[in-house]
């Protein structure tokens, strides 16, 4: 796993990985304020939920970056090398996935999450 961290790009990588754990402190932070009915709004406290989901978007968009980053500078070494065999070039193309494949997970872990949490959050609401 860390081997996929390190080839993916320490940079992006890294960013995608913060902005997972502050996803996961904003769904902690919140299911504890919801479990324990310690909101003055719940409305108010549902409205913030949404942050979770603007921070998965910022994750899926943030993976594609570090794609298009990628093949631009792997596209400038094949332009400088001219002559290159396919299987280079498709194990470069595989490479690339790797921050986008992880920004798109963050982003289907930071929706269930939100999905999960505005549930219990609407059922406070209704008094169950």
């Amino acid at each position: 796993m860390f081997e996929l961290f390190y080839i993916g790009g320490p940079l992006f990588m890294g960013i995608l990985t913060i902005v997972f754990f502050i996803i996961l402190a904003i769904a902690v932070y919140h299911l504890v304020i919801i479990l324990k009915n310690d909101f003055k709004d719940i409305n108010e406290s549902r409205k913030k939920l949404k942050y979770i989901k603007s921070l998965g978007l910022f994750a899926f968009v943030t993976g594609f970056m570090g794609q298009l980053m990628g093949l631009y500078n792997a596209f400038g070494a094949v332009e400088r090398a001219m002559d290159i065999s396919p299987a280079i070039l498709a194990g470069g193309l595989k490479v690339s996935m790797i921050t986008p494949i992880y920004g798109a997970l963050i982003f289907v872990i930071s929706y269930l999450l939100w999905i999960i949490l505005d549930y219990v959050a609407s059922n406070k609401k209704n008094g169950s």
